[in-house]
């Protein structure tokens, strides 16, 4: 029986031996460096069915950075539109409660007392 063993824990203590030695010197051999890509992050993800998906994605950083619109199938991932995203759009952590100002603004304009003007008359937008 330890004719049997012997060599194939000697196999699996080599193989560890080989991998710990590759995880360790990666760096060092050429074309195995580690690369890192651009930035990406999930901005937001709908279900159109039971395995398809619609989703866009921020790619980069900064000025430079790229909106993608991807349909997602077991399949195939296919980028639908893309554009800059806009100088002005946070992306980071949302609003707790986004928005709360304009509602309260919004409810003190539609509960206030209003007089009806003949120009403008009872159905006049706001």
């Amino acid at each position: 029986m330890l004719q049997n063993a012997l060599p194939a824990v000697g196999l699996l203590v080599l193989m560890v031996l080989l991998a710990w030695a590759l995880q360790r010197w990666k760096k060092h051999l050429p074309g195995v460096a580690h690369h890192s890509g651009p930035a990406l992050k999930v901005l937001n993800s709908v279900s159109l069915g039971p395995q398809q998906r619609l989703v866009t994605v921020q790619v980069g950083q900064g000025a430079d950075a790229l909106c993608l619109v991807l349909g997602v199938t077991p399949g195939a991932i296919n980028s639908l539109h893309s554009l800059p995203l806009p100088a002005e759009a946070d992306t980071g952590t949302p609003d707790p409660m986004p928005g709360a100002g304009g509602f309260a603004a919004r409810l003190a304009q539609l509960t206030a007392p209003k007089t009806a003007t003949p120009a403008q008359g009872p159905h006049a937008p706001l």
